[in-house]
């Protein structure tokens, strides 16, 4: 079957055909659903009452279900705990017909795991009050990481690009790195959501997509010296020279995105968030950012159309609660009123 070209997939919001690997570290998001009660007597705080629970994909995993939902074939190399919730997540992703073949069960080690106690009366949005991590005992093994790149090495074939997406739990490394700059050098798509550092990435990669709190810990300044668009910029070219990536994609939360990059301007492209809702939930909008714009490179789409593809889709998601994907439906009406990249920032200099 002829796949869809790269106009027919930006007009309709799908990227169905595409063939994205993740390779991440892969977290539970435990969702705990209460309702205000009354004052405790035992102590100054306020009882709730349990309503439901529920398991979610977090991490990578949240990524490959944004990448799912867009249409594409996705297939996950990570780790899980040998553990309930490691079973579940499994469960999770397989159930969104996404590959997990590829998931190393862990003996002796815990999925990571993000507790997040939501409480609200009838008919009011659900506000996050607690969260509670569970989080390993120790890093990744060695000979799980090792695994995980060698097992997408040998169908590199297979894909169109490559979404490395690091939450610290020890699945990116040096390994990661290598199979990214195979990636590049047959001509696919490369991108890290990074978290960590880059060194091993140099020259590697297509794309990275920080948010601000990263980029300003890479390049070792203060956030607060991020949020003029002279200091975004400045901190952005600077990594950009020192990991030698074409694209670096800034996501800056309610101020939208900036793009640095081969065939863009020095100065920058910039855009305010998508969106006209007021944002109900940010958790996994980056997730989002992340799978779009690898999708829309993946599909050949100018890299500034790619930036407004992930725009369009984290307005959609961040006016959901819970780590939500936006379908195509979803981001072909967002992309009728989303704006457009332009040179000028909307903070001006």
């Amino acid at each position: 079957m002829e796949r869809a070209s790269p106009l027919d997939r930006a007009s309709s919001g799908s990227f169905a055909g595409l063939r994205i690997a993740v390779l991440g570290d892969l977290i539970a998001d435990h969702w705990l659903h209460a309702r205000p009660s009354r004052l405790s007597r035992e102590a100054p705080v306020i009882v709730l009452r349990h309503e439901r629970e529920e398991l979610a994909c977090g991490g990578a995993a949240n990524v490959a279900r944004n990448l799912r939902a867009l249409g594409a074939e996705v297939a996950v190399f990570g780790a899980v705990g040998r553990d309930a919730t490691g079973r579940e997540l499994t469960a999770a992703l397989g159930a969104e017909r996404i590959e997990v073949g590829s998931i190393a069960s862990i003996p002796g080690w815990t999925t990571p795991t993000k507790t997040r106690v939501l409480a609200a009366e009838p008919r009011r949005n659900p506000q996050q009050i607690l969260r509670i991590d569970r989080e390993p005992s120790g890093p990744i093994p060695d000979d799980v990481r090792r695994a995980a790149a060698a097992a997408v090495r040998a169908r590199i074939s297979d894909f169109d690009a490559l979404l490395v997406s690091d939450y610290e739990y020890g699945l990116v490394g040096r390994e990661a790195a290598v199979l990214a700059r195979e990636f590049t050098d047959r001509g696919l798509v490369a991108v890290l959501d990074p978290r960590r550092g880059l060194g091993d990435f140099t020259g590697a990669l297509s794309a990275l997509t920080p948010n601000v709190g990263e980029l300003a810990t890479f390049v070792r300044c203060s956030v607060d010296d991020l949020t003029s668009a002279r200091g975004v910029r400045a901190a952005a070219q600077e990594l950009r020279a020192r990991v030698d990536s074409r694209w670096l994609l800034v996501t800056r939360g309610n101020l939208g995105m900036a793009l640095f990059g081969a065939g863009i301007p020095a100065e920058g492209l910039w855009i305010p968030a998508s969106g006209e809702g007021e944002v109900t939930d940010v958790c996994g909008a980056g997730d989002t950012a992340a799978a779009v714009f690898t999708l829309a490179l993946a599909a050949r789409l100018d890299p500034a159309e790619a930036m407004r593809f992930a725009n369009a889709a984290s307005g959609v998601v961040v006016m959901e609660s819970g780590a939500a994907t936006c379908s195509p439906t979803q981001l072909a009406a967002a992309l009728v009123t989303a704006p457009s990249p332009a040179v000028a920032c909307v903070e001006g200099t």
